[in-house]
């Protein structure tokens, strides 16, 4: 080994051992009993015929150790769980916050930027001493928090849900897989703190690609005492084969983490979780990142829709948040078994050409993959 190497060696594992101090799960542990949470009887009486769900609206924020990111979460599920919340959905990169357990980086987050390329750029745009100039990705920043985040991120909402009694969606979090990929995974927790499932993102941002970041390839429904529940993150929503998919596997409520960071716009949100639960017959929930975030600017209006039928204005709209760019949290009944009846008599579904479908699919995508090569 060079010497070189020798250094970066030393120094990786000077940060790593940081980073395991800092996301210990037993001091997240130590700070959630010492506040004596009360189990709620949300989920007591479930299955039922209606759900109430809580959308949190929030921002990101650096976080230097693992309790002060459960201190972030903890009051944000408790007001959730005490206006009667059964589910509770957090905005995609939720877990991005724990950047901060890096040593240092809070004096760099006036300066350090992820807009820019594969790399996080700093004041002269990533053209100086930063991560793409050092040959650097940012999924590579990524990789070396995963262990530390993974364990920061799993431990405070595993705990959340069993302290609460209710499900939690805790967004998303950015983690190496066994593969080595590094992908956007949102979770799903149930009421005793166990971990029913995991969504890696389909569909990619742009932005998300430069980082390195991998995309998923697969779509899962998970089926709980709530309904059957799936989680596609953000970008997924745009695209109307995934409702299809989800829609074919069963789903009765999606919902989408999203943090959309571009400024808002009416119609290009139209192009998203609406009309894709009008084609699908779910309920569409969306939990969107608000506010700055290394310079990157998040907007978006937490919502649940519903097919047009099942909303007494026929709009599709159960409730949504007030603004675009603040913290607030939506809360929203689901009737379940309206949504079962209308599937019945649904002229959506009985219209359905399936044979028709068959016929193209899977080879009009193959067909498309050979010409663009």
């Amino acid at each position: 080994m060079s010497l070189r190497g020798w250094l970066t060696e030393a120094l990786l594992t000077g940060v790593k051992g940081v980073l395991w101090w800092r996301s210990q799960p037993a001091a997240i542990h130590r700070f959630l009993r010492r506040r004596n949470l009360r189990r709620s009887a949300n989920c007591a009486a479930l299955p039922a015929p209606k759900v109430r769900v809580a959308l949190v609206q929030t921002s990101l924020s650096l976080v230097p150790t693992g309790e002060a990111y459960a201190a972030r979460m903890l009051p944000l599920v408790q007001e959730a769980v005490e206006r009667g919340a059964q589910l509770v959905v957090f905005p995609e990169d939720n877990a991005t916050s724990l950047v901060g357990l890096l040593p240092g980086v809070e004096r760099l987050a006036s300066s350090v930027s992820l807009t820019a390329g594969g790399g996080a750029a700093g004041e002269d745009g990533g053209q100086g001493s930063g991560p793409a100039a050092a040959g650097f990705k940012v999924a590579d920043v990524f990789r070396l928090l995963s262990s530390a985040t993974r364990r920061v991120f799993e431990t405070t909402f595993s705990e959340l849900a069993r302290a609460f009694g209710v499900y939690l969606v805790p967004g998303s979090a950015v983690l190496a897989e066994p593969d080595g990929r590094v992908r956007n995974i949102a979770y799903l927790f149930g009421p005793h703190g166990e971990l029913i499932g995991r969504q890696p993102k389909v569909h990619l941002l742009p932005l998300e690609a430069e980082w390195g970041l991998s995309p998923g390839d697969r779509f899962s429904v998970f089926a709980t005492p709530l309904g059957r529940i799936a989680l596609p993150v953000c970008m997924d929503m745009t695209y109307f084969e995934s409702f299809r998919i989800l829609s074919q596997l069963g789903a009765e409520i999606v919902a989408v983490p999203s943090a959309n960071p571009e400024p808002w716009n009416l119609w290009l949100v139209l192009r998203g979780l609406w009309p894709r639960v009008q084609e699908a017959e779910v309920y569409g929930l969306i939990a969107s990142a608000v506010g700055g975030f290394l310079g990157l600017e998040f907007t978006g209006r937490s919502s649940a829709f519903a097919p047009m039928e099942l909303t007494a204005d026929g709009t599709g709209v159960v409730a949504q948040a007030a603004g675009v760019t603040t913290e607030e949290i939506v809360v929203a009944d689901l009737d379940l078994e309206a949504l079962r009846r209308l599937r019945q008599r649904s002229g959506v579904r009985a219209g359905f050409n399936r044979e028709l479908y068959r016929a193209y699919f899977p080879a009009i995508y193959q067909k498309g993959r050979a010409e663009r090569r």
